[in-house]
């Protein structure tokens, strides 16, 4: 069976954790440009390089190089490579929400649409937002994530092993109910002093012996 050339795209938007893509997207025309593409047959591989922009619905993805590989069994391999001085990167809606996206970028990223698992190597970097607010994120040297476990792990080293030294890998994730734009925390009022009621009292009537 024929397999969509633009699948193993679709997958990169799952690399952080419970975000799922927009499944509207499957259904859309796939649109790339590119300055090349070659296409070998014989080897089932396709290389598009220069400024390659691949859109299909709400995702989109930018790199300076993309090869899509189709191995004997008619799983697809693909590997986005990033220009010199930038970095690959992808964004798409998620469902969920009207306005909830996943963004992700790297030097490297690959998937294998057999396994279903993504990998970015090098500078990676992986948000999840609502609206402008990020929502959370995370950075490392590597970032796995198995998308039929729903698991990905961050390591600070591009191998995928931690090593003592290298580095460290950060993570943010934001409070999910943050306070609206531009609130303040309610005055605390000051603490009244124990005793008699301290309010202004009238003052006494003076008697000076007249009468009523």
């Amino acid at each position: 069976m024929k397999r969509s050339l633009f699948l193993p795209m679709l997958m990169l938007a799952a690399v952080c954790g419970v975000a799922n893509a927009e499944k509207a997207d499957s259904t859309k025309p796939t649109n790339i440009e590119a300055d090349q593409m070659v296409y070998d047959d014989v080897r089932q591989v396709k290389t598009f390089t220069g400024n390659v922009v691949m859109t299909r619905g709400t995702l989109i993805i930018k790199a300076g190089r993309v090869v899509l590989t189709t191995d004997q069994y008619g799983y697809e391999n693909a590997v986005l490579y990033a220009a010199p001085g930038s970095l690959a990167n992808f964004r798409q809606k998620r469902d969920g929400g009207p306005n909830l996206w996943i963004e992700g970028q790297a030097e490297r990223i690959e998937y294998s649409e057999q396994t279903e698992v993504s990998k970015l190597f090098q500078r990676a970097h992986i948000q999840r937002m609502d609206g402008d607010r990020i929502t959370d994120e995370v950075n490392g040297e590597f970032i796995s994530y198995d998308s039929r476990a729903e698991f990905y792990s961050v390591n600070n080293t591009a191998s995928g092993e931690s090593k003592p030294g290298a580095g460290r890998i950060t993570a943010v994730i934001q409070p999910k109910n943050p306070p609206p734009a531009g609130s303040t925390a309610p005055a605390t009022p000051a603490a009244q002093p124990s005793g008699k009621n301290n309010a202004a009292q009238p003052a006494p009537r003076r008697d000076n012996g007249k009468g009523q």
